[in-house]
């Protein structure tokens, strides 16, 4: 069940990314449908967490790390809606999924073997394959529509998004090596497993939406913001519990590739909504260099055939 459930999950994340495009093409912001999205997606992560595992316990320190992960992941949805305001979508979130593969060369870089990472040849091979198909995309887009602030835009929200999920893998860190030297912070086992991380995440996120969609505007969202944010909102909450439940139920086998998977899904059902429902020119053979190197830069090998 873990492959299924997290093709699930791309599924409904790609139907929350259309439902942010649709918000803008009824005559809305970024800004409105972010903040709705984002405020409900808050409230699903506190019932998919705390509220759901029965693990109330308040941790301080385990709070205000996700609290400063929220701050990275509202500037980057910020960058993410501004790029959606001025270029293709489908290529838009193309490009933030396929950031997937990058986080393993930070994480190298800043905590290295001892916590078990290594960068392989795989590695290499996929950040090469990605980048490569990601500046084979965007050069084509951008000399055939002059886009060089979506180009830069795009960029920012890649590499926020990289940023982001280095910090989810951080706190695994702490997780796995509770109080160890070497993770720039302490924390307690107890600390380390807290529910409240990802609602701190979200709720940070919300409150800088809120903040910046009320001092750009002096009014309520329309009611196609409410609407297409109310409906991302539920499909963003829906995918998390399905990835959430594919991580608890996939074998050692299905581990090893459900991430990909989940990256490479949302990368073909956006750019397949953007082709059929805004006639998007999509340069397929730059995406399958993007999904080839997600894929091949992110499985577990080992695990896949190795069987550890």
């Amino acid at each position: 069940m873990g492959v299924q459930l997290m093709l699930l999950a791309a599924l409904f994340v790609a139907l929350s990314n259309l439902c942010m495009r649709r918000s803008i093409d009824a005559g809305g912001s970024s800004k409105g449908f972010l903040m709705i999205q984002l405020t409900l997606v808050f409230l699903v992560a506190v019932f998919l967490n705390p509220v759901r595992t029965g693990e109330l316990s308040w941790s301080t320190p385990m709070a205000l790390f996700g609290f400063v992960g929220g701050l990275v992941l509202a500037v980057m949805m910020i960058a993410l809606g501004k790029a959606l305001e001025r270029g293709p979508a489908g290529l838009t979130f193309a490009a933030l999924n396929a950031s997937t593969v990058m986080p393993m060369i930070l994480m190298v870089m800043l905590f290295g073997a001892n916590f078990g990472f290594n960068y392989t040849i795989y590695h290499a091979m996929g950040s090469l394959l990605v980048v490569a198909g990601l500046f084979w995309a965007g050069w084509e887009v951008m000399r055939s529509q002059k886009l060089m602030q979506w180009v830069g835009l795009v960029f920012a929200a890649f590499g926020l998004h990289v940023i982001f999920l280095v910090f989810m893998q951080w706190r695994a860190l702490f997780i796995n090596f509770p109080t160890a030297p070497g993770l720039f912070l302490s924390m307690d086992l107890s600390d380390a497993r807290s529910q409240w991380f990802m609602p701190m995440v979200f709720l940070a996120a919300s409150l800088v939406q809120i903040v910046v969609y009320f001092k750009a505007n002096k009014k309520w969202p329309a009611r196609s913001e409410w609407m297409y944010g109310v409906l991302g909102g539920f499909a963003n909450g829906i995918g998390t519990f399905f990835m959430i439940r594919s991580t608890e139920v996939a074998s050692t086998w299905e581990r090893a590739m459900i991430f990909p998977l989940f990256s490479v899904g949302v990368i073909v059902a956006c750019n397949i909504w953007g082709k059929w429902l805004y006639r998007e020119k999509i340069n397929w053979l730059a995406t399958s260099c993007c999904i080839v190197g997600v894929t091949v830069g992110t499985l577990d090998w080992n695990a896949l055939v190795l069987g550890r």
